[in-house]
């Protein structure tokens, strides 16, 4: 009976053993990845956005239900135990009575997955048909605050809850909202005069992509500090819809490098009404200025605000005093290259503060007294800083990310405010950002490496598991042939370490040769070699390293993370060291006996696209190169950005020179895919229509894709499907 058992438990395991190989034999197909409908999911569901309420004990949850709807849920972190945070329905029902709100409005609005709630919580502010209204949770009224025809943007509420805030037709407005009564901060706003609203150069390239809000209440509510950008003297940039039958002309101010820039006031206003109040700028000359963070002090006796020159050689922290305009400098930052804003102060209760700076090559945490003095630098090391979470000031901690522990994946850390006693809190190797409660007692964990998907954890101040919240486990991943994605390190000539992950083919034989499809974005300080999930992108890369491609990406010095210093190299020539490191990688690649050495690929996408073309222009190493959405002269890129790490074209014309792509047109070497969206506002079809000129005349083939309704990105579902298949035909066909 025993012998028996035996033989039947055997039996049992070698039919595991066969039904898991068979599952991992799938392979992957673009459809799998990328089809709207047949598509799978590989990234699972894990709760992304989970937001802490007060008491630190809860965390607010969203949820989308089977019907479309979604619903928000409290949820105790300790335990998981939850509660609807409102009533939906409730909302709907008094949504549906609002004249003018329509029933799918009214479902739409009462099931979003995150509102602009007001500072407890208790209410919300809607936005629907480009007007505002007033919910308060749990109540059977809707308060219309807004009926225009223009539309209302930038919408927030007052620090005490008893305002709201938006911009109107360029000009900033507050409505109270116990009265209704709207009041008019400004009223000279404009198409090129805009009060309380970014412009499109500063929402991109300083303030950050989707951040437009141009203004920034006082802590006691009774004032606005505001930028106002004058866009007259900025050249106005026409994109066209060539779909209508009588084209769509979309017209932005837009400068180029070199091009003036919008000139910038910081204005400070009551609330209450009256003359603006503007913050004295005098020792600045109005055509060289940038404002690139604004804040308030914590006593609200002063506007905190970061001054820059358009090239970006200097920072200086200023306080403006509310009452006066007059501006005091704190202290100014300088590097032997650029300065790039990163955050405002974070104040502590005591009126001093920590500030994030690259001063020394690399980005650390610095204590400074309220006067600009600094106490000391808290962090150092040949690490960065990627993140400033908060301070638990009771407890004397400090707590932030940082690439302490690797340079290609960010970790949880704290540190006394004295520098003392650092410590790492999170030991999973890996990616983690932390979310803290207000109280510094716990956080949320998203995890994730390069072959795992994020999973979401609690964890308490010192790193010790609480709560397993979602271990979002992917069982499709196992039904496919995935190669093992490989970490690894390559000199340069010159002795820098680049960190670079290869994936081979999932049936890899070492006797064999194969071809090469490598990845770039190259641009400075941006790494693309991360122990972090890569999404459909990551799977894509294994659909080709199924078909006998070896997957390889190598981040060059300049874009890879390892300190400003690292970045500096680049500065004023754009192109010249990135195709140097990167062809150090391919060199380590020749040197392997399982890569044919004949066949070698590059795609990229933006700078990765300038760098494709640039590479495709200026070196015999690549057999192939897909290049998207490229800059191919930084003459046509924006001024902000370009100047930052080229200067002006006027101070610096032998490095835009160098850096074209266009002007080596004639020098083609490969076959390239170049693919642009043509209503891309961003990256301009302008940059791949020069390109193509030069390539006609100068007698190169190539392929062109262009996608009509697309902008930087290609998103439309469908239109990201054709994209993937038609990379992967070329690549298959040529490579």
């Amino acid at each position: 009976m025993i012998f028996r058992t035996r033989l039947y438990i055997f039996a049992f395991s070698l039919s595991i053993v066969a039904f898991s190989a068979r599952a991992q034999e799938r392979l992957l197909t673009v459809d799998d990845i990328y089809d709207p409908v047949k598509r799978i999911n590989f990234n699972g569901s894990p709760p992304l956005n989970l937001t802490w309420l007060e008491d630190g004990e809860h965390y607010l949850q969203p949820e989308s239900a089977k019907e479309g709807t979604t619903r928000i849920w409290k949820v105790r972190a300790a335990t998981g135990e939850r509660e609807l945070f409102f009533d939906g329905a409730k909302m709907e029902s008094a949504l549906r009575r609002v004249p003018g709100i329509d029933a799918d409005g009214a479902r739409r609005l009462s099931s979003q997955t995150s509102y602009n709630f007001n500072p407890t919580r208790t209410a919300v502010l809607l936005n629907y048909a480009n007007d505002l209204f007033y919910y308060e949770l749990g109540s059977d009224r809707v308060v219309r605050l807004t009926a225009t025809p223009e539309e209302e943007t930038e919408a927030t509420f007052s620090p005490d809850g008893q305002l709201v805030a938006f911009v109107r037709a360029a000009n900033l407005y507050v409505v109270e909202l116990a009265t209704g009564r709207e009041r008019a901060l400004t009223t000279d706003g404009s198409d090129d005069l805009l009060n309380g609203r970014l412009d499109w150069v500063y929402e991109e390239e300083l303030y950050g992509r989707g951040n437009r809000r141009g203004y920034w209440w006082s802590p006691d509510s009774t004032r606005i500090a505001y930028l106002q950008l004058d866009e007259r003297r900025v050249p106005q940039f026409t994109v066209v819809d060539h779909l209508p039958r009588l084209q769509a002309l979309e017209q932005t101010h837009y400068p180029l490098a070199g091009d003036p820039n919008p000139l910038v006031k910081l204005g400070i206003v009551s609330v209450a009404g009256g003359p603006t109040r503007w913050a004295d700028l005098a020792s600045y000359v109005p055509e060289d200025l940038l404002i690139s963070r604004v804040a308030w002090s914590p006593d609200g006796q002063r506007v905190v605000f970061q001054a820059q020159n358009r090239e970006q050689t200097f920072l200086d922290l200023n306080a403006a005093e509310a009452e006066t305009g007059r501006t005091t400098r704190l202290f100014r930052e300088q590097t032997r290259a650029w300065v790039e804003a990163v955050d405002n102060p974070y104040w502590l209760r005591d009126g001093t503060f920590l500030w994030r700076s690259e001063r020394n090559g690399w980005m650390h945490l610095y204590h400074y007294a309220s006067d600009g003095k600094l106490i000391r630098q808290v962090t150092n090391g040949d690490w960065e800083v990627r993140d400033l979470y908060g301070v638990d000031e009771k407890a004397g901690w400090v707590y932030f990310a940082a690439t302490e522990h690797s340079h290609i994946a960010e970790h949880v850390y704290r540190v006394r405010l004295d520098a003392s006693r650092m410590m790492r809190l999170t030991q999973t190797e890996g990616w983690h950002r932390a979310v803290f409660n207000p109280q510094y007692a716990r956080f949320i964990d998203y995890w994730s490496d390069v072959q795992t998907p994020t999973q979401v954890r609690l964890l308490d101040a010192e790193g010790k598991l609480v709560r397993v919240i979602d271990e979002n486990r992917v069982e499709a991943l196992r039904q496919f042939k995935l190669g093992k994605p490989e970490f690894l390190q390559v000199k340069t000539r010159d002795g820098f370490i680049m960190e670079a992950m290869m994936i081979k083919p999932p049936d890899f034989d070492p006797n064999r040769k194969y071809p090469v499809m490598s990845y770039t974005y190259s641009g400075p300080h941006a790494p693309s070699v991360r122990n972090v999930w890569g999404g459909s992108t990551y799977m894509w890369h294994q659909s080709l390293a199924q078909r006998g491609y070896i997957i390889w990406i190598c981040d060059n010095r300049t874009a890879s993370g390892k300190g400003a210093q690292s970045a500096w190299a680049a500065y004023g020539n754009f192109g010249e060291l990135e195709l140097r490191d990167l062809e150090d990688g391919i060199a380590y690649l020749r040197n392997l006996p399982y890569v044919d050495a004949s066949r070698i690929g590059l795609w990229g996408w933006s700078f990765g696209g300038y760098m494709t073309s640039y590479a495709l222009t200026h070196s015999q190493s690549f057999r192939i190169g897909i290049a998207g959405a490229p800059v191919t002269d930084w003459r046509l890129y924006d001024s902000i950005y370009t100047e930052r790490y080229m200067r002006m074209p006027q101070n610096n014309p032998d490095g835009y020179q160098r850096s074209s792509v266009i002007r080596a047109a004639s020098n083609l070497h490969g076959k390239l895919l170049l693919i642009h969206g043509t209503i891309d506002d961003n990256v301009h079809l302008q940059n791949s229509i020069q390109f193509i000129h030069e390539l006609q005349g100068a007698g190169k083939q190539f392929q062109l894709m262009l996608y009509p309704k697309s902008r930087h990105g290609v998103t439309d579902p469908l239109l990201v499907k054709h994209l993937r298949q038609m990379m992967t035909d070329f690549i298959l066909a040529n490579l």
